[in-house]
């Protein structure tokens, strides 16, 4: 099979969450651990760090690997779901896999996929660590796809892990409140293995607490060691001066005018859990100083690739995309898009049938004109019921056949000095010729 057959026979004969939804969730790691041992267990050949939240670790994967890039280590990205290109998945210093890997891959396991019957996500998650190994990393920087105790990454033993946000999504397979999600993202944390929460609830922080102390891990809470001032927020980036303060409560140093080019407003929530999980690293094998921090904040998209995250398309009008998919993310920007905002908004919009359209509905602004959209995978919400649904609270738009064609129209209709924002789904965004 060449690149093409080779992505479509994974797409085709393996469960994909992205495309039909919790029917392809595991609830066990044993398929990713048999494809693992068929490759010589790859996993145990390289260091890594391991991350789950609900929001902010992709951005937060995106940011560890950019500063220890630019550290000069040899860093291995692995995140999903793609954008654009199978390949965005896994990365070695910001350069997507190859596709001749890929196919290689799957030629040298098609009898161990066809036997042991993992879905997508596990062949991915044995690829990339696959690539790791082979590829000799320094370190490589783990992203959980859905949850954490039954994710098929946490096979890892990491250097540090780092829990994100935790919110209220994936309710069907995670758990219907705060506490049970953590509970599933707390299963990363690992015996003697230091564990960094960027940000928690109160309903979280005795999960997060407790999971530690049975495994013996220390804890790191870092709201509590980083303090963000001065914080403003440009369209191409975000700039803030950093307090920060030692165990003890004492501040210890102060910088001013750092930048970090993931310029949504919801940044400054994970800088503080990234910067937290570099101090643990082992400094005998990593050093990373506030130089390499600095500049490798400022350089995230040029050192990884990063797509998607508050990210501007066009100028006149302003044309902004983010994946914000729940109820929190989906707050944080609009949060961004009201402070951004200069005269008329318009939103291309479109979701999945299993998220709580109703809830986000109330996030949403009023005053906006709409254009309603669906991605061309069976989970798609019809941009027809979407259009419905919508003006059932006043929120009034048209209906179009894809995100294309929803974009163009909101184009042709914005002014000069109006904001087109593009999102509700990571698929909708995905699917944008201009992207």
């Amino acid at each position: 099979m060449n690149f093409e057959e080779t992505i479509e026979y994974l797409y085709s004969l393996l469960p994909m969450y992205q495309r039909v939804g919790n029917v392809a969730y595991k609830k066990d790691l044993t398929n990713t651990l048999a494809l693992c041992k068929a490759l010589a267990n790859p996993h145990h050949k390289f260091r890594s760090v391991h991350i789950a939240g609900t929001n902010g670790k992709g951005s937060s994967a995106h940011m560890l690997a950019s500063i220890l890039q630019t550290a000069g280590y040899h860093t291995g990205l692995y995140t999903s779901p793609h954008l654009k290109n199978f390949t965005e998945r896994i990365k070695l210093n910001g350069i997507e896999v190859e596709q001749s890997f890929v196919v290689d891959f799957v030629k040298r396991l098609k009898n161990d996929i066809e036997r042991i019957q993992p879905s997508f996500f596990e062949i991915t998650v044995a690829m990339a660590f696959d690539y790791f190994a082979r590829n000799q990393v320094d370190i490589a920087i783990i992203e959980t796809g859905l949850g954490g105790r039954l994710d098929s990454t946490n096979i890892i033993s990491p250097e540090v892990s780092l829990i994100t946000n935790i919110g209220m999504d994936h309710m069907d397979m995670l758990g219907d409140t705060l506490p049970k999600i953590a509970f599933e993202k707390a299963g990363i944390i690992k015996r003697e293995v230091p564990v960094v929460i960027s940000e928690f609830h109160t309903e979280t922080y005795e999960v997060f607490r407790k999971k530690a102390e049975e495994e013996h891990a220390s804890i790191y809470f870092a709201q509590e060691f980083y303090h963000f001032e001065h914080v403003h927020y440009y369209p191409d980036r975000v700039s803030f001066d950093l307090s920060v303060t030692d165990l003890q409560g004492n501040t210890e140093k102060k910088l001013e005018h750092l930048y970090c080019d993931l310029s949504g407003s919801y940044q400054i929530r994970n800088i503080g859990g990234v910067l937290k999980t570099l101090e643990l690293l082992n400094p005998e094998l990593f050093v990373v100083d506030w130089n390499h921090i600095r500049k490798g904040l400022a350089t995230i998209v040029e050192n990884t690739g990063m797509k998607g995250r508050w990210q501007t398309l066009k100028s006149n009008p302003w044309v902004i995309c983010d994946t914000a998919h729940n109820m929190e993310a989906i707050q944080y920007v609009m949060e961004g898009l009201a402070q951004h905002r200069k005269e008329g908004l318009h939103i291309v919009w479109g979701m999945v049938k299993d998220k709580d359209v109703k809830r986000i509905i109330r996030l949403l602004p009023k005053d906006a004109i709409y254009y309603f959209c669906a991605a061309n995978i069976p989970r798609a919400l019809p941009a027809k019921e979407l259009k419905d649904k919508f003006a059932g609270y006043d929120l009034i738009g048209e209906a179009y056949s894809n995100v294309n064609e929803a974009y163009q129209t909101a184009l042709e209709k914005a002014g000069e000095n109006d904001l087109i924002f593009i999102g509700g789904s990571s698929f909708v965004v995905a699917e944008l010729n201009d992207l």
